[in-house]
């Protein structure tokens, strides 16, 4: 072997999108197996077939180690974060003394809609070591020791990718929380209120419970997106400083297109899958426990 490195919304949404999905998936899915238990450049006609050997060599390669611990972390962060967010946000939004609410969504979902490439160019921008805006607002403060090269420094690095993932996820969820709690009935609140029960215990006996199908939901979709992340990574940081930062989307890239190692790439890629359709499943159970 060759050397390696809304319910029915939803639900008419979900059915329609599998149905375009499925023969892409059974026609894609074998290929990749099949091209993960080879050694193949992806250049040359010539694969040698190693079986498990590409799997067997997850266990050995110490990047993988790297990103898994860094995909894990970037599930954590870029899941809970918006979603806390997206609902405080939400909560405020809902509230009739609120004004501007139409301008708020719209100003607070447009980081959502922008292509992740833009959004890795405004954040590069922003933290530019020499002239960048976050490390001239400190510097102005007075606070010269805290500015750094912060996509250059393995200890910030990673982190400093999560702000942007974070500012784009946090419109999605905010705009579901918003559509939930509109249709909580106002009576509820307006009952329990006269029953004498403060704003905390309203929100975690009338409010929470309402929302616990839009919060299985927005983790099970932001479940799968969290483990797909590559975008942000690999234009604000390339994997670096290093391999402080890859994760298995960016890894899985790097030995297919840069190690010419296609059969270990497609071997991360059927374990990505696999994670992301084993987190999927909740979801896809309580669509159809819902219909």
């Amino acid at each position: 072997m060759s050397k390696l490195a809304g319910p029915t919304t939803a639900r008419t949404s979900s059915s329609s999108i599998a149905r375009w999905a499925a023969p892409a998936a059974r026609s894609a899915w074998p290929r990749s197996v099949l091209l993960s238990l080879t050694s193949w450049d992806g250049i040359t006609p010539d694969r040698e077939y190693v079986g498990l050997d590409n799997y067997r060599h997850l266990a050995d390669d110490p990047v993988i180690g790297t990103a898994v611990r860094n995909n894990l972390l970037w599930t954590l962060v870029t899941i809970l974060l918006p979603m806390l967010l997206g609902l405080a946000l939400a909560l405020a939004l809902n509230s009739r003394l609120v004004l501007g609410r139409s301008f708020l969504r719209t100003i607070f979902y447009a980081p959502a809609v922008l292509p992740l490439v833009s959004v890795a160019t405004i954040w590069g921008w922003l933290y530019n070591p020499t002239d960048g805006a976050i490390n001239e607002a400190l510097g102005t403060l007075g606070l010269d020791s805290l500015t750094r090269a912060w996509l250059g420094d393995d200890s910030t690095a990673l982190w400093a990718t999560m702000v942007p993932a974070v500012w784009v996820r946090t419109g999605f969820p905010l705009l579901l929380y918003l559509a939930a709690l509109q249709t909580i009935p106002r009576e509820l609140h307006e009952s329990a209120t006269t029953d004498g029960a403060t704003a905390w215990q309203r929100f975690r006996h009338v409010t929470l419970p309402a929302l616990r199908p839009t919060n299985h939901i927005v983790l099970a979709l932001s479940l799968i997106e969290s483990f797909k992340v590559f975008d942000l990574i690999y234009a604000l940081t390339y994997g670096g400083p290093g391999r402080s930062t890859q994760v298995l989307g960016t890894w899985m890239y790097f030995n297919v297109f840069q190690y010419y190692q296609s059969g270990y790439g497609a071997a991360i890629a059927v374990v990505i899958t696999l994670v992301a359709v084993f987190v999927g499943i909740p979801y896809v159970l309580s669509q159809t426990k819902d219909s």
